[in-house]
């Protein structure tokens, strides 16, 4: 278990290549230059890891003690009634665990999908049907080591409220939830603005999957601009939108909770995650 909560950026930022560096395999060094901890590797277009690349990735980070999660493909999409889909949803989760094994990433946040044209309830059960058949095939193949991590959702038209979170969570410990309070603000047009904001959100995880998820969540944070659909654009600390990142650090901090919390702005990720870790251990001092 982390003794402190972790910061980093989700991707490679704009201040990473113009530093001169070219590959993912610099990043961990990197990132250790920079005191950061934490780092989201993205697969979001397709998993087209090669192993020796993905060891080699994991043995920097390990060097450097740097915490790896990795970022699924948007392509998931678990209430689909395409049948095609259903097919590639599932290798889509295989084939990351396995990109994760190799680079020793303990977590894997993934998007649960549309909703199309069901209601909420009837593609919610359909979703956690076609999960359950895929960590069915995850515990056949041997791949129940890595977390699988749900995050919430950015549109009103895609699964991932917290409630939905906590339900797909519910059907096995290998589901932790994965909480993009970017996303969140956004579907909620605004708002996160008080400690008891974030608080609220802790607290009813907590409750439904045990205080050890909850003190330990894995968080993804950013600006964002939205419209009454959602999420529109990730934006960066200078930029005029929300959330503000104070209230959830001094959340954590005073509550002693130890999340990872990875930066998603839009090519200033490490130093927006900077600002974070300097704002959290500025508190821890007082």
């Amino acid at each position: 278990m982390e003794q402190r909560a972790r910061f980093g950026p989700a991707g490679n930022p704009d201040s990473f290549y113009a530093a001169g560096n070219k590959a993912s395999l610099d990043m961990p060094e990197w990132l250790a230059s920079q005191g950061l901890n934490a780092y989201e590797y993205q697969v979001t277009h397709g998993v087209n890891v090669r192993e020796a690349t993905a060891r080699a990735i994991g043995e920097k980070a390990k060097e450097f003690g740097i915490s790896l999660s990795m970022h699924a493909p948007y392509y998931i999409s678990l209430a689909t009634e395409d049948p095609a889909i259903v097919v590639n949803t599932q290798k889509h989760f295989i084939k990351s665990l396995e990109v994760a094994h190799w680079m020793g990433a303990d977590r894997i946040p993934f998007h649960i999908g549309g909703i199309g044209k069901q209601s909420r309830p009837v593609a919610l059960e359909l979703a956690k049907r076609r999960l359950a058949d895929v960590m069915e095939e995850v515990e056949r193949q041997g791949l129940t080591h890595v977390y699988l991590a749900a995050e919430t959702h950015g549109k009103g038209n895609q699964l991932g409220t917290v409630a939905e979170i906590i339900e797909v969570c519910k059907i096995s410990k290998q589901l932790i939830p994965t909480v993009d309070f970017a996303h969140m603000y956004a579907v909620a047009g605004g708002g996160y603005d008080k400690v008891a904001d974030y608080a609220a959100v802790f607290d009813v995880i907590g409750e439904a999957l045990g205080d050890d998820v909850s003190r330990n969540l894995h968080i993804h944070f950013s600006h964002i601009e939205f419209t009454k659909a959602g999420e529109k654009r990730h934006w960066t600390f200078k930029d005029p939108y929300g959330p503000p990142h104070e209230p959830l650090i001094e959340f954590i901090a005073s509550r002693g909770y130890t999340p990872r919390i990875i930066c998603e702005s839009a090519g200033t990720q490490a130093e927006d995650a900077k600002i974070m870790q300097d704002f959290y251990l500025e508190l821890l001092k007082k």
